[in-house]
């Protein structure tokens, strides 16, 4: 027995131990190769439909009834009224729809007719929710037979009447029959056709609705009548202060009536809304007091719009119930909440975003004086971690740099032979000749030096691509991002020139040393602070104008191309993280280009800041220097050291951004994700909802089927009828009715 206990103690001990290497070697491969994410949709399904699931005692299976169904697609904290006593009741007026009247949309889901949906409904209702036109779907599905696909107009009419709550509707109206035929002609509607039918519904409802109360004929109707048609059909569009004021629309005009034409225009607004909310957002962003006219209104929204341009009746009625007690003319976004609010609880959302246009403008001064500290923080930071990084990749491939700089230098004029033939020659002689220690002559000052370099280069380039990227896109201009280039290596010469004469001649040094041991003559090796006090500052900045030459256009090349290598070649995105080996790879592809195409003014440059020896040619400027060279060396001159100078600054640069890039994510700054995510200005469009998207398509969904009419959902008397055999969606085929739910009498009639 106890051998046997052994046995599986040891078998376990091997599993784990297989578990753990995979695991690291996971997480190495992720680390090395980069890793993509996708959203587990299923999963949080399943554990959505958990959350809220009870179950049931006898077969252990877990389900919902519509109390847990309604709780799972308009949860309490979405702002939606509760049931429960512990948590504080809004009032009516702040609510346009009862929580149950979602159940109507629990008759979508219990695709079986048993009254409660297990994991395999629910599933199957997110699914339908994850369709692009899911409202639609929702409302077609509730009339609609399974088997045809078609809504027939008989079932249709029967299931309207029954959830109508008042306000009588003509199916045999000229516009009905544009739809489903006369009554002689009806057919069923298909999906396009019965959801473009609702689209047009309300208005024709208000239209029909107007007729009734116009009496005379004469095109009027009295402002009550025009408040109940409106509390009839869109009273859950509309904000309270609308609802409270209906009446008033008499005013905009003389008498005390109210004109058709008064009626479609109030309507067209409410049809328009997010588009009115937009185009005051827009014109109140580019006002200075945050305030604006009936006149910067019509005249934004003639900029922003095509087609859809509002008439000087709508705008008056908008501006009539915005300013109703403000009477200065100048509204800001407070004022346009309590008419702009068409959720389903009223002045909440808009009037937060209203209250926080008024924050940003008494707090914009302050904002601005704290964005320049967190400028120089983040500068600050790119600084050390560019310079972290930059130190980095000068030292792996510093041995390259050295041979490319011997090459560069070595001139055909010279007294006696070459002293290299390629650079391979070159490497294999200062190997030979200096020892390891030769190949890294000189690296101090160039790891001190490229340090501020390297970090300027990289900051000032992500602060100038930041200037010109959409905040909202994340896309940038190719024009900009060569200009950000550009601006990085035209920056980073203050560090570069001086960097680069004391580098080079400490280079040069083993190779002037030999030289001058064949010659018979004595050789003083010099230190770096010795250049640096010999050649003072002027000397420092010796063939600064070829280094400006040579670094300008290499880093407007090597930007733009390391940042579309990545997205475009390599699909860096939100979800899309790269690894070290990816980065390494854009960044060395990167500077082939960049690095032997600027190879012609690093010649030029080598030269100019090399001491000349004796017999050797002297420069005296850049043209200077490019004209001895074709001349005595001629065109290949200039591309001297080009292998080499790929091989080095290749690599050098995939080192250096990489390690960037890997110490951002380490060394991150406290609070700079935060800031990085700026809040859009007020005008940059319209705030979207906070909810998960399945929450918004359902409550979407309620609210194109309250368009046909708000009783839909609401709890009933029972009706003393035998249900028909129903419609799909509440538990039949084509040709019944659907049972109206039993209940207490609703209590909004």
């Amino acid at each position: 027995m106890a051998s046997v206990t052994e046995k599986v103690t040891e078998v376990a001990q091997q599993a784990a131990e297989k578990i753990k290497d995979t695991s690291i070697a996971e997480g190495v491969k992720e680390s090395l190769i980069g890793s993509e994410s996708e959203p587990p949709a299923s999963q949080q399904i399943r554990a959505e439909f958990s959350k809220h699931a009870i179950k049931d005692e006898e077969t252990g299976e877990e389900y919902m009834t519509q109390k847990e169904f309604v709780d799972a697609i308009a949860p309490v904290e979405e702002d939606y009224l509760c049931e429960d006593d512990e948590i504080p009741k809004p009032t009516p007026k702040q609510h346009k729809i009862k929580r149950d009247q979602y159940n109507v949309l629990f008759q979508i889901a219990d695709r079986r007719r048993e009254s409660r949906v297990n994991l395999q409904d629910w599933t199957v209702f997110n699914n339908l929710l994850a369709k692009p036109d899911a409202e639609y779907e929702i409302a077609f599905r509730l009339f609609a037979d399974s088997e045809t696909g078609l809504v027939d107009f008989d079932v249709f009419k029967e299931v309207y009447a029954q959830n109508k709550t008042g306000m009588p509707f003509d199916w045999d109206s000229d516009w009905a029959k544009l739809y489903v035929g006369g009554k002689k002609n009806r057919h069923a509607m298909t999906y396009p056709q019965f959801t473009q039918m609702l689209r047009g519904l309300q208005g024709e409802r208000v239209r029909q609705a107007f007729l009734a109360y116009d009496k005379n004929g004469d095109g009027y109707i009295d402002p009550q009548d025009f408040q109940r048609i409106i509390m009839e059909t869109a009273s859950h569009k509309l904000s309270d202060h609308v609802l409270q004021n209906l009446p008033t629309l008499c005013n905009i005009s003389s008498g005390s009536k109210i004109s058709y034409a008064n009626v479609r225009a109030f309507l067209n607004i409410i049809r328009e809304m997010d588009l009115v909310e937009l185009v005051v957002r827009n014109a109140i962003a580019k006002s200075p007091d945050d305030q604006i006219t009936r006149v910067d209104f019509l005249n934004e929204a003639a900029r922003i719009t095509r087609f859809t341009l509002f008439t000087p009746m709508e705008a008056d009625i908008l501006f009539h119930f915005t300013s109703l007690d403000q009477p200065s003319g100048r509204l800001g976004l407070a004022d346009f909440a309590r008419v702009l609010d068409a959720s389903w609880h009223a002045q909440v959302n808009i009037q937060q975003s209203a209250q926080q246009a008024i924050a940003n403008h008494a707090q914009r001064a302050h904002a601005e004086s704290e964005s320049w500290i967190h400028d120089v923080l983040v500068s600050a930071h790119h600084f050390a971690l560019g310079s972290l990084a930059g130190a980095f990749g000068a030292f792996m491939v510093y041995p390259i740099d050295l041979v490319k700089t011997r090459m560069q230098n070595q001139r055909k004029a010279r007294v006696g032979q070459l002293l290299y033939k390629n650079s391979i020659d070159c490497f294999q002689k200062v190997l030979r000749n200096e020892g390891v220690r030769g190949l890294y002559g000189g690296v101090l000052p160039q790891l001190v030096g490229v340090a501020p370099e390297k970090a300027i280069k990289l900051t000032v380039n992500d602060l100038v691509r930041g200037k010109f990227t959409d905040i909202k896109t994340g896309a940038i201009d190719w024009r900009a991002e060569i200009l950000a280039g550009g601006s990085a290596g035209a920056c980073q010469v203050i560090f570069t020139n001086p960097l680069e004469i004391v580098k080079i001649r400490l280079q040069i040094q083993g190779e002037a040393a030999r030289a001058a041991s064949r010659e018979g003559e004595e050789f003083t090796k010099r230190t770096a602070m010795w250049i640096v006090r010999n050649l003072g500052l002027a000397g420092l900045y010796k063939g600064a104008s070829a280094c400006l030459l040579r670094d300008v256009p290499f880093s407007a090349i090597y930007f733009p191309t390391y940042s579309h290598l990545k997205r475009d070649f390599f699909g860096e995105s939100p979800t899309k993280k790269l690894g070290v080996i990816q980065l390494l790879t854009a960044g060395a592809i990167a500077g082939m280009p960049a690095a032997y195409l600027t190879t012609p003014c690093d010649v030029i440059k080598t030269r100019l800041q090399v001491e000349a020896r004796k017999g050797e040619t002297q420069y005296t400027g850049l043209r200077d220097a490019a004209k001895k060279v074709w001349a005595e060396e001629g065109f290949r001159a200039f591309f001297k050291g080009g292998p080499a100078r790929i091989l080095r600054s290749s690599p050098q640069f995939g080192f250096t951004l990489a390690g960037y890039e890997v110490l951002q994510n380490l060394l991150p700054l406290p609070g700079e994700s935060k800031m990085e995510e700026p809040t859009p200005p007020v005008g940059a469009g319209l705030p979207g909802a906070q909810s998960p998207l399945p929450f918004v398509r359902s409550r979407n969904a309620l609210k194109i089927i309250l368009d046909l009419d708000l009783g839909f959902g609401r709890l009933r008397k029972p009706v003393d009828q035998k249900p028909a055999s129903g419609i799909f969606g509440f538990g039949g085929s084509r040709g019944g009715a659907a049972p109206a739910p039993a209940a207490a009498q609703d209590p909004a009639k």
